[in-house]
């Protein structure tokens, strides 16, 4: 399947995955452990902010240069899957390392502290590289301004995600709810791993390597 055949659920799906809110949970949650509610909400609404630029500008800037130095889809592709393979097996394996927990992170405060704090979480806690290549990919395989305008709907949708679960990420990780995400995270990293390795056997036909 490739981004010219992706649907806006598909699409959607795949945004979430690469740059979506499950994996920004826990650093969120640790970095703002001992602030409180407004210094916790000035953290998510910087966070948001400067993704959803970043993204955005990295989409449209990454497009443009992309075409300049005639790189073809296919390269973009398997550039995206191995970066997303590579993220996803590390993921995976450190559910299986052992770590003594970390220290509270210190309340940030108000002023600069708190932009500080979300341009930590910014990058690559939100805009991942394999994200950032799922976007370029998207924009570059567009071909009409009408798709262009449903795939920055769909990110603008992914990121506003990302903000509700910052503004509720100390309640969301209480009690049972932080196994059920473990487990989900589990799975969506088993997942991703497989759709990072189907995302490069599609990016090494499209380059016209056999494949049998």
């Amino acid at each position: 399947m490739t981004t010219l055949t992706l649907g806006p659920v598909e699409i959607f799906i795949l945004l979430f995955v690469t740059l979506g809110p499950l994996k920004l949970l826990g650093p969120f949650a640790h970095a703002t452990s001992a602030s409180d509610a407004t210094v916790v909400r000035q953290v998510a609404l910087r966070a948001f902010g400067l993704s959803t630029a970043c993204v955005l500008a990295a989409g449209f800037v990454g497009s443009v240069v992309l075409s300049k130095w005639h790189v073809s889809l296919a390269a973009m592709t398997l550039t995206g899957g191995i970066i997303f393979f590579l993220v996803g097996l590390r993921q995976l394996l450190q559910q299986y390392e052992t770590s003594p927990p970390p220290p509270p992170a210190p309340a940030p405060r108000p002023t600069n502290t708190t932009m500080v704090t979300a341009l930590k979480l910014t990058f690559p806690g939100v805009v991942t590289p394999y994200g950032i290549a799922a976007v370029i990919a998207l924009f570059v395989a567009s071909a009409s301004n009408e798709r262009i305008e449903v795939i920055v709907a769909l990110l603008v949708a992914v990121m506003v995600l990302n903000l509700v679960t910052m503004l509720f990420a100390h309640r969301i990780l209480n009690g049972a709810t932080a196994l059920v995400l473990q487990v989900v995270g589990a799975v969506l990293g088993v997942l991703q791993v497989a759709f990072s390795v189907q995302i490069m056997l599609r990016g090494l036909h499209e380059l016209g390597v056999p494949l049998r």
